[in-house]
């Protein structure tokens, strides 16, 4: 029986998904959290040991002396663990994408500097300290300020002119700073990129990429800020299009030393080509892994496992298409409920719903927020019925949102 050590995030919304499929794959898992252990959610996996997945200095020697018998991988559920699980690898001389690639591909500054290096479409960019905005200047407008190496839309901003640029830099910083990571680092900034966005989903194997998805994201990512709605599979893009996507990583992955596991690929695409957003050295984020199960018949959860154990990965996509939605947060404040779900799941082609904030719990959309209110799925013989289904479903629901008081 492979035995893997996996590195459960107390907000990892997949963290049941990986459990689910290590029973179903015959698969051992030993896990390290970032939580408490006795406060430890119900998986049924209590957790080796709690370490701070985001000071790996701090957490790799806590995790080797706790860990007392041999493992044959070592996996983190999202980008929360990434770092910690390749620094893990290393130490216990474990096959995988050594620290320095890992870091390369969850630095926006890095990557986009590895893109130029390697001759890959990319907007202009620099990289803003302090008050400092001459440089981003002399770029032009639009303009997109980003966070480093914050996830989910989280201190992604565009700005149109002088004044917000200002503000706005102020802004994401701030939001660096409260997610207590690089809060001292500098801010990336950027050309505005028009045109369609969409995603890519593969899997690695000694550098090759087998494409498993590619998605369209068919409501506009225009700004000021962008939180990402719906996923929709077969992608609706040219053929020649989706192989030039499918290139453009292949060549950013074997730049950047990646070589092994899924990858998350965000791109945008107009008339000038194919121009990679990022690459995040996992699965799709959040819930969204399960929409895999409607076209290639298993999870991206049990893809990731798959490849770690050394066991067949799914052969080629279904014809089924299928979708999910990433319910946003419509306002900051205190969830108090989601009414309209049984109608919700009764419209054609939607395949569940999975409501995942709790009544009580603090909201907030990006660029601040890093959560969603839940995820809807569909699945239909086009995409372009697994989209109206999402639309459909969304529609049929109510959100209450208790707004925060003004200090």
């Amino acid at each position: 029986m492979p035995r893997l050590l996996l590195l459960l995030p107390a907000a990892g919304y997949a963290n049941q998904d990986f459990i689910v499929a290590a029973k179903r794959l015959n698969i051992e898992l030993v896990a390290c959290a970032d939580y408490c252990h006795r406060l430890a959610p119900g998986w049924g996996l209590p957790p080796l040991m709690s370490v701070p997945f985001d000071q790996p200095d701090i957490a790799l020697p806590q995790v080797l002396r706790a860990l007392t018998q041999t493992v044959d991988a070592v996996l983190a559920v999202d980008d929360h663990g990434a770092a910690l699980a390749a620094q893990l690898r290393v130490a216990l001389q474990l096959p995988g994408n050594p620290p320095e690639a890992v870091a390369t591909l969850t630095d926006k500054l890095r990557f986009r500097r590895q893109l130029q290096t390697i001759g890959l479409p990319c907007p202009a960019f620099v990289e803003v300290g302090d008050d400092d905005v001459g440089a981003a200047l002399a770029l032009g407008f639009p303009l997109v300020v980003k966070a480093r190496r914050l996830n989910a839309s989280r201190g992604v901003i565009r700005v149109d002119d002088v004044d917000q640029l200002r503000r706005t830099l102020g802004q994401v910083r701030r939001i660096q700073a409260r997610a207590q990571r690089d809060a001292g680092a500098g801010l990336l900034v950027e050309r505005f990129i028009a045109g369609a966005e969409v995603a890519l989903d593969g899997v690695l194997v000694r550098g090759a990429l087998q494409v498993l998805a590619v998605f369209d994201k068919p409501d506009p990512l225009d700004g000021p800020y962008f939180e990402e709605t719906l996923f929709v599979t077969p992608s609706r893009l040219p053929a020649a299009t989706q192989a030039e996507l499918a290139a453009a990583v292949q060549r950013a992955c074997a730049a950047s030393g990646v070589a092994e596991g899924m990858i998350h690929a965000e791109a945008r695409i107009n008339d000038a080509g194919v121009w990679l957003l990022e690459i995040a050295p996992r699965g799709i984020g959040g819930l969204c892994g399960r929409v895999l199960d409607a076209t290639l018949g298993m999870t991206s959860a049990e893809i990731v496992l798959r490849h770690a154990a050394d066991l067949p990965l799914p052969a080629q996509t279904g014809k089924e298409a299928a979708g999910v939605m990433m319910i946003p947060v419509p306002a900051s404040g205190i969830l108090q409920g989601v009414d309209g779900l049984d109608a919700a799941r009764d419209v054609p082609h939607v395949s569940g719903i999975e409501i995942t904030a709790q009544a009580g719990q603090l909201v907030a959309p990006p660029p601040a927020g890093a959560s969603y209110l839940g995820f809807i799925f569909s699945r239909a013989a086009t995409p372009q019925a697994a989209e109206h289904a999402l639309r459909a479903a969304h529609a049929a629901l109510t959100v209450r949102i208790q707004p925060l008081l003004a200090p």
